[in-house]
């Protein structure tokens, strides 16, 4: 049927490299009557985890825990001149974030294929939600990317991402056996929703998602071909984006020469390049940016980096990018152990949206890449944001509990007992 999501097809055979592992011994809190509190919060016992899992779920931990601590020092003096409290930005971060970590959960606690049977209903619903927002939209700095929805105010654009990433695994892993009227379909949506976030207009995170579209389907086995064809139209798309629309000209010509107009258009990059320059090696200190103070635009935000860099220099630098090659790495150890083609296809787009953005994120901070509004993920200040990242985290480490085998043989055995 044309308009019925794609399901989950569960015919795969595990490969043969991707024999179960069965614990040395059962678990012991299965046998007790009161569980350890960590394993009371988890879908199966913490000590039954695939040494992937136990890190990502480690490293997730760190990066959201560590993100309140680097938005406190970016947010603190601003908020304390214009809210009266230097808090006020941490205590709304930490309310996205507790309930961030309430999808997180939700995540790890689903199964893959239920995800993937909801991914085509919640996308549309996405759609829907970037089609009022063209109509009926927060206009901020030039860019209509907000929707008010009762007291709260969230991005489409950054809500798509999970559901987006799960029903291109629907798509392009069945791309052989479905036929081409859901082709069509769903195809013509994801470039409908690539227009309305250009619309918005918001080049980044169109060249974001269209990359991530393209890194799965050539994960999948789409003809190369074929892909270098669509990658050259995405190309002249943005081409023409950025020629048609004098903001984005500018914003390209000032990353050229940013000293050019240093209190025009080459502020913000000029502003954040004397930030990183001023860290140092071993940079200013926790707290001691003098650029966030006065001088830096959306510290909080778009340019948090460049408050990091300040106060940890260069070293600390290395150290984050070093932490965002740990994370794909491990993203990349759970996609070959997945045993199937849409939890393959889930992983690699989880990972390279989380390390792509955080990239493209830093790219744009150290004047690498064209000024562009790019959140750093579970770092940045924003709700919609921090629910997007963790809730993609949380499908990476559903992917690598089911790719251990270790789910089925604890249901099993829980079921017997």
């Amino acid at each position: 049927m044309l308009f019925v999501p794609l399901g989950f097809s569960a015919n795969v055979k595990p490969h043969k490299a991707h024999s179960r592992r069965t614990p040395s011994k059962a678990p012991p809190c299965l046998n007790k009557s009161k569980r350890d509190f960590l394993n009371r919060f988890l879908p199966i016992p913490w000590e039954t985890w695939p040494s992937e899992g136990r890190l990502l779920l480690a490293l997730t931990a760190f990066w959201s825990i560590a993100g309140i601590f680097i938005l406190g020092s970016a947010s603190w003096w601003v908020a304390n001149r214009e809210m009266g409290d230097g808090a006020y930005y941490i205590k709304r971060q930490l309310i996205w974030l507790t309930a961030s970590w309430g999808l997180l959960y939700l995540a790890i606690s689903t199964k893959l294929k239920n995800w993937l049977k909801l991914a085509g209903p919640l996308l549309l619903t996405g759609w829907l939600m970037l089609v009022i927002t063209h109509f009926a939209g927060t206009t901020i700095n030039g860019s209509t990317r907000w929707l008010v929805i009762g007291p709260v105010q969230v991005q489409p654009s950054e809500l798509i991402k999970p559901f987006l990433i799960l029903q291109s695994a629907n798509l392009f892993s069945q791309w052989k056996r479905i036929n081409s009227d859901q082709k069509f379909f769903w195809i013509s949506i994801f470039i409908s929703l690539l227009l309305l976030i250009l619309f918005q207009p918001n080049l980044s995170t169109t060249a974001l998602i269209g990359t991530l579209l393209w890194l799965m389907a050539l994960g999948a086995g789409i003809k190369f071909r074929q892909l270098i064809g669509i990658a050259g139209l995405g190309v002249a798309l943005g081409t023409v984006s950025i020629l048609l629309k004098e903001y984005q000209r500018a914003r390209v010509i000032s990353f050229l020469n940013p000293w050019e107009d240093p209190q025009g258009t080459g502020y913000q990059l000029v502003q954040s390049l004397l930030a990183i320059g001023s860290g140092g090696w071993f940079g200013e200190g926790y707290g001691l940016s003098t650029q966030k103070l006065d001088y830096l635009p959306f510290r909080s935000t778009d340019f948090i980096f460049s408050v990091f860099a300040e106060e940890f220099g260069f070293i600390g630098s290395l150290m984050l990018l070093l932490f965002l090659i740990l994370f794909a790495f491990i993203g990349l150890r759970v996609a070959l152990r997945c045993r199937n083609n849409q939890s393959k296809l889930i992983a690699i787009g989880s990972s390279a949206i989380l390390v792509g953005q955080s990239m493209m994120n830093i790219a744009v901070a150290s004047g690498s890449m064209p000024t562009t509004g790019l959140p750093l993920p579970m770092i940045s200040y924003g709700g919609s944001s921090i629910l997007s990242s963790l809730l993609i985290a949380g499908l990476l480490l559903r992917c690598s509990l089911e790719s251990s085998g270790i789910l089925e043989e604890f249901t099993t055995q829980k079921q017997h007992n």
